[in-house]
């Protein structure tokens, strides 16, 4: 029987283990070269689970998607534009606050998602008590525990991953409410790119959130639709 074809995109902050996720993932099944157009490096991996072939892609470590440097451009772009089926956000359990705010930024754009909390065994170290079921309700995503140094917690990703991709797990994302003066003015925009073809590939919220922050990457594709 033909596999299924999935893409599977992984985001993270620098030095959150999300290379040490991709390399248990893919083990020597890897390619390495440049994103066109620019000398950054692109990291790419497949392998077979269950009836799926998995394509991963390792994005840029970044920590943020404010588009202020080339990694960050990438990473949002291949969200976007490259329409993975899943993205895995790796998240380093023992510093939430800082990989956290990244893991907002995506769930704003409404991807199936999977949070990773990784290095969890660092965090325990610690004296962090984390509660993964809250975490989980909070973010309205499902999230999975993981010490990928010991290659713990990859079986239980890739079920998670096959689980939103096929609709069975819910991965609704949150809304940000910015207050009463904000958000009058998010739904004015948002009423109008409903209807536009730029709407495409975006949340006519999350677009109206960048044009409000003035995010030149955003206004650029906008124009040129």
């Amino acid at each position: 029987m033909k596999k299924k074809k999935l893409t599977i995109a992984l985001v993270g902050n620098p030095n959150s283990g999300k290379t040490t996720v991709f390399n248990n993932l893919t083990g020597t099944r890897q390619r390495v070269g440049n994103w066109p157009g620019v000398t950054v490096e692109k990291k790419e991996g497949n392998l077979t689970f269950q009836d799926y072939a998995l394509k991963v892609v390792d994005l840029p470590g970044v920590y943020g998607l404010t588009a202020y440097s080339l990694d960050e451009v990438i990473a949002r772009n291949y969200i976007i534009d490259g329409e993975p089926d899943v993205v895995v956000d790796i998240v380093d359990a023992s510093n939430l606050e800082r990989n956290l705010y990244l893991t907002v930024q995506l769930l704003e754009m409404k991807p199936k998602m999977v949070v990773v909390l990784n290095m969890l065994d660092v965090a325990e170290s610690r004296g962090y008590q984390i509660d993964i079921p809250d975490i989980s309700r909070l973010l309205r995503a499902p999230v999975v525990s993981m010490v990928a140094a010991r290659n713990q917690g990859t079986q239980e990703l890739l079920q998670t991953i096959i689980g939103v991709a096929e609709n069975d797990i819910e991965a609704a994302g949150i809304t940000i409410h910015y207050g009463h003066d904000v958000e009058a003015e998010i739904e004015k925009i948002e009423g109008h790119f409903a209807q536009k073809p730029v709407a495409g590939h975006y949340s006519p919220r999350w677009l109206a959130v960048k044009l409000l922050e003035e995010d030149e990457e955003i206004t650029k594709k906008i124009r040129q639709a």
